[in-house]
């Protein structure tokens, strides 16, 4: 079966054999009282990675941004939503609105709504939401002008970069996603005081830990008062290593890995503008297709899997049909790229047959 699933984009694995032993997988206490083995050095590395003066771990995205806008809403603060923001930001900004903080979204990337939301709300400094990259629309979110509405009223910009750290970083000519992976703000050349950018390392870097990091004062604001660092228990020593290997890896070959991708990317957009089937552009490792009106995206999906070829299928909504992504890693090859399309073809003629079947 050929997979087109998975999101370890840079194809970075984590076997046993691949980490330094342990003595205790878990110190039995948490983060507040002491921070696992090798926690401090991961932090440096990722603030060093995303340009900003600290950083500091959490067990998950949703740990995350629970504590971070539980920390927020202490402050007095308006809330601006990005609509096309991640569900687990959402539900942080939903911790923050039930803690009494005035919260409102404005459309997709839409600097200009968030223009007019601003002006209609109170004089309150807003924290300004969103994802940096959206891989379903292939489009980076408006940051640049994003942080100037939070610059100019004191307030701050929360960036989910989840999509986008260990993919994109410093433009430049020879590298198709930029170099470093740094993320977003390294992609946009931002770096202030005002930024906080909260990111899983489960996607490219393969690694099922979080990393929040901003100013020196709002990180340490964050670890101070953080509930889970209380509460929950920290990441795991293992987990710590894992991610101290990842960024070595990246520190390494990390814009090789990268240019790899790009090349296969490049390979299946080929394939699939042969198709009439290009949705988005840009190299994203996340590709979806843009299927005819007679296709059924369950179907298809399903033909491919007869192929041996696995793809996503992401569920419809009230006013969207369901759709299908390829996901490339640097570990796939230029022949299983060649294979997909081929499978794909041939799923999407016999799709039609039966959709033809069906209305005879």
């Amino acid at each position: 079966m050929l997979d087109f699933t998975s999101a370890l984009y840079l194809g970075i694995e984590h076997a046993s054999r691949s980490l330094p032993g342990w003595d205790r997988l878990t110190l039995g206490k948490p983060a507040a009282l002491e921070s696992p083995p090798g926690t401090s050095q991961a932090e440096k590395q990722l603030a060093a990675l995303s340009g900003c003066e600290r950083a500091s771990l959490a067990s998950s995205t949703l740990h995350l941004f629970l504590d971070l806008f539980s920390v927020l809403a202490r402050h007095d603060v308006n809330i601006f939503l990005d609509e096309g923001s991640y569900p687990i930001a959402r539900w942080g900004v939903e911790r923050a609105a039930c803690l009494g903080v005035k919260t409102r979204t404005f459309p997709q990337h839409d600097a200009e709504g968030l223009h007019a939301a601003l002006k209609s709300a109170d004089s309150k400094p807003p924290v300004i939401v969103a994802d940096g990259y959206c891989p379903g629309c292939g489009k980076a979110a408006p940051l640049t002008e994003y942080l100037a509405c939070a610059t100019e009223r004191g307030g701050l910009l929360v960036i989910d970069d989840t999509q986008a750290l260990g993919i994109f970083g410093q433009p430049a000519p020879w590298a198709p996603y930029g170099r470093g992976g740094g993320g977003s703000m390294r992609r946009a050349g931002l770096s202030s005081g005002r930024l906080v950018m909260g990111s899983s390392l489960a996607k490219a870097f393969g690694v099922p830990v979080a990393v929040l990091a901003g100013s020196a004062f709002l990180v340490e604001e964050f670890e101070r008062r953080s509930a889970c660092r209380v509460h929950c228990s920290p990441p795991s020593v293992a987990v710590i290593a894992a991610a101290a290997r990842a960024l070595q890896i990246n520190r390494h070959c990390g814009d090789a890995l990268r240019f790899r991708m790009a090349q296969l990317v490049s390979r299946l957009r080929s394939g699939l503008r042969r198709l009439g089937l290009i949705a988005n552009a840009g190299l994203f490792p996340v590709q979806p297709l843009r299927l005819p009106e007679h296709l059924d995206a369950g179907e298809l999906h399903e033909a491919l899997q007869k192929r041996g070829v696995q793809t996503v299928l992401h569920a419809g909504t009230n006013d969207t049909r369901a759709r299908i992504s390829f996901v490339v890693t640097a570990r796939h090859a230029f022949h299983e790229i060649d294979q997909a399309i081929t499978g794909l073809a041939d799923a999407m003629t016999v799709a039609q047959k039966c959709r033809l079947k069906r209305s005879i």
